[in-house]
């Protein structure tokens, strides 16, 4: 059952559309993440559904009431909470900042010990409800903002880049928070990020945007595996991309010519026809010999590594291959396979490995 239904958004500075929302739905107790580089709308776009932004035309619409008209915009505010990158805390203690919207809407003293002693523990700052906020350090203020916005038991709550100011192992724990606060309370929520991992570690359902639109949404294993267009593919982490021209189609499979390598995969295209394909790093494998028949690796190229960089817990292999490919490897991997930069190495993916483009005609 859908909570939240816009129809033909659009907002517009000096003449100029900066967000373009044709149609747009959000199911009861979900989460979305909203994916996108900065300036794609995405802040945009939180504000306006929490009407804290005006817009040119459209419809927004609310368990099936118009929230569009004026008139209703702060009852239908106060259903909500929305959640900034930047924590707005009051000059008090953390008690009365976790409790600020309770008294806004006249809660009884007993009701606001009781969710304020809840939410305190569920994101952990119990320990600091005493203390003044302005001596909170910036994962603790974030905490106490989380806690006031869930405090208000909103039936949909908006995060916009919630942790993106935050310390690696403040920002890991409290997005765990954040999931079993999500998990155990049902709480619709819809989420602003540009971090594609945190988004996959809370989300039901991804959209990503570019240029004020929306331009692929769906479950997480759909728009992580298929891609609409490069700009989607790019930013989902298919840092593999490269075009060649299908010479051969042969019942569901078919081979391109990609700077005079050929490589194979699955789909349905046309002979001479230009394609688009994408792979994820982790999808190709590294070896230091040749890889012999009888293997699910269809793609077996000789290359060179060019470039080794530590990407977290893992290194980034930059390789050619006559046009370029990136792969992941453990540590341990790169020990065991001797790897170097310059080295000549075996890479191997799988036709299902490759997701295809097509490329529009004219």
């Amino acid at each position: 059952m859908s909570i939240l239904t816009v129809d033909n958004l659009r907002v517009e500075r000096g003449g100029t559309s900066v967000l373009d929302i044709p149609h747009f739905i959000l199911e009861e107790g979900e989460t979305l993440a909203i994916l996108g580089p900065n300036g794609a709308g995405k802040s945009t776009f939180l504000l306006t559904l929490a009407r804290l932004l005006s817009f040119s035309q459209g419809e927004l619409r609310f368990r099936g009431e118009d929230v569009s008209l004026p008139e209703v915009a702060i009852p239908y505010r106060r259903r909500l909470a929305v959640v900034f990158q930047e924590p707005l805390l009051l000059n008090a203690t953390v008690f009365n900042n976790v409790a600020a919207g309770l008294k806004i809407r006249r809660m009884g003293k007993t009701e606001i010990e009781k969710r304020v002693t809840k939410y305190a523990e569920l994101v952990k700052i119990t320990h600091l409800l005493k203390r003044d906020a302005r001596k909170l350090s910036g994962g603790e203020a974030q905490r106490t903002n989380i806690a006031r916005a869930f405090a208000t038991e909103p039936e949909m709550i908006l995060l916009d880049e919630p942790f993106a100011n935050l310390d690696a192992p403040s920002r890991e724990a409290l997005i765990d928070d954040v999931h079993v606060i999500l998990q155990q309370m049902g709480t619709t929520a819809i989420l602003a990020t540009h971090d594609r991992l945190e988004a996959l570690r809370l989300a039901d359902r991804l959209a990503v945007m570019e240029g004020g639109r929306i331009v692929q949404s769906g479950t997480c294993h759909e728009v992580m595996n298929y891609p609409v267009n490069e700009v989607v593919a790019s930013f989902v982490g298919m840092e593999t991309i490269f075009s060649g021209v299908v010479r051969r189609v042969n019942d569901g499979s078919f081979t391109i010519d990609v700077s005079g390598r050929s490589i194979e995969a699955l789909g349905h295209v046309e002979a001479g026809e230009r394609v688009d394909c994408c792979i994820r790093p982790e999808n190709i494998i590294i070896s230091t010999h040749p890889v012999g028949e009888g293997t699910s690796l269809r793609n077996n190229l000789s290359g060179k590594i060019v470039k080794i960089a530590p990407q977290g817990p893992f290194y980034k292999i930059h390789l050619d291959c006559g046009f370029f490919l990136s792969s992941y490897v453990t540590p341990q991997s790169r020990e065991n396979l001797c790897l170097q930069e310059g080295k000549e190495v075996t890479v191997s993916f799988k036709a299902t490995a490759i997701h295809v483009l097509r490329r529009e005609k004219g």
